[in-house]
């Protein structure tokens, strides 16, 4: 809620000094000591941060797209009791909304569709894949898209020109899919890079978990299920800190991936994140209330200095991360992998980036599973950027162990 200071009323008169049109008094009698009145202030009831200005601006719903099962689930009317006088449209599928999905002229409101847009589905085929890099199971996702705006997100692929967050509200449907899912493997016979000892669920692989708690209680629900399954860890990346997190008591059962690039890239390309400095600086407080706090170096942009300046964020990391994050830290080195197709989005809205993103010289193209075509740094210039990498992390900052490097 907006905060506003009452009228200021006349000034007091300090101890023992004359207010205004008043003689001095004589020697009081007794002074309150140091100035402090008798009785304690009332403390202040701490105010969740998605109630914020902050988490206002980067998410202030005036239009709801529905679908009549997801309203009237238990989840959907927890979210909408949020949004008062909020404008809802019905459709019959969270994939086909005209006035977004195929919609060009969506192009030049790319950040205001994301920011006042929210779309309610029910999540049908629930479905865990197996992946074997960042973790080893992709479970069913609780959202699909963003408030955020990434240039060079994968998610906006599939859907066309408009990609605000898409909430799924049979949340008990995809905890309990989980949940059995956990229980089939029983425990984890051998170590592998994902996690010596857990089977780990990526459980934000089309949307940042950090975002969707300033909407509804999902993440909540998914955090609190992993923390009951002691063979299996939740993970999901993110680029946004959100305090409301740490009062989930995760108890070591939630991995966090905070997601970082050198600031200039960052400010370039990853609009309407959380700064790269505060992104780091959170990661003890994730740490100490019970997140296991790990880094993805993502994307790595090819472009004039990136060596310098990757060095630099890595001798940032060493000088401001205290020792208990970086006894437990690990990371995932991520090249960029672009898309024809946003490409041509891009151009449409945030043509700047695109100077770095796209360059047809030193990158090659490769069909997607889903036919997309996509574009990625070629083969060799690839090989020798990772090496390079790890070369500038073992100078700047040794204790960072590679889990994964792609």
């Amino acid at each position: 809620m907006d905060q506003r200071s009452a009228e200021p009323g006349p000034a007091e008169p300090e101890p023992g000094k004359p207010g205004p049109g008043h003689p001095a008094p004589a020697e009081p009698e007794q002074q309150a000591l140091f100035a402090w009145d008798d009785t304690a202030p009332a403390s202040a009831v701490p105010q969740p941060f998605r109630d914020s200005a902050p988490a206002r601006r980067m998410l202030d719903v005036r239009e709801v797209y529905a679908e009549p099962a997801a309203l009237d689930s238990p989840r959907g009317r927890q979210i909408m009791a949020r949004l008062p006088g909020v404008r809802v449209t019905q459709v019959d599928s969270h994939w086909r909304i005209p006035s977004l999905h195929g919609n060009d002229g969506n192009i030049a409101r790319w950040v205001r569709v994301k920011t006042e847009t929210l779309v309610l589905g029910v999540k049908h085929q629930l479905a865990t894949r197996p992946n074997g890099r960042s973790a080893d199971w992709i479970a069913p996702g609780p959202s699909n898209g963003c408030a955020m705006a990434c240039v060079y997100c994968y998610v906006p692929r599939r859907k066309g020109f408009a990609n605000p967050i898409t909430l799924f509200t049979n949340i008990e449907a995809i905890v309990a899919h989980v949940r059995r899912h956990v229980r089939a493997q029983g425990p984890k016979a051998e170590p592998n890079q994902c996690d010596p000892r857990a089977w780990v669920y990526d459980i934000g692989e089309n949307g940042d978990c950090s975002v969707d708690a300033l909407i509804c209680d999902n993440t909540a629900d998914l955090i609190a299920a992993f923390r009951s399954l002691p063979t299996a860890k939740a993970s999901f990346a993110t680029k946004f800190v959100n305090p409301d997190l740490l009062a989930l008591d995760p108890q070591g059962r939630t991995r966090v991936r905070f997601s970082v690039m050198p600031p200039d890239d960052a400010r370039l390309l990853d609009i309407r994140t959380s700064p790269v400095a505060e992104r780091i600086a959170a990661a003890a407080d994730f740490l100490d209330a019970g997140y296991e706090v790990h880094f993805n170096l993502s994307p790595v942009v090819l472009r004039p200095g990136w060596q310098r300046d990757w060095a630099d964020l890595f001798a940032h990391l060493d000088d401001v991360l205290p020792a208990r994050v970086k006894e437990q830290a690990a990371a995932e080195i991520i090249m960029l992998t672009h898309n024809q197709s946003l490409h041509e989005v891009n151009l449409g809205w945030h043509p700047r980036a695109e100077d770095v993103l796209w360059q047809p010289g030193a990158q090659e193209t490769k069909r997607s599973q889903n036919g997309a075509l996509n574009v990625r740094y070629e083969r060799e210039i690839k090989r020798q950027a990772l090496i390079r990498v790890q070369e500038l992390l073992a100078e700047r900052a040794p204790w960072m162990r590679v889990r994964y490097a792609f």
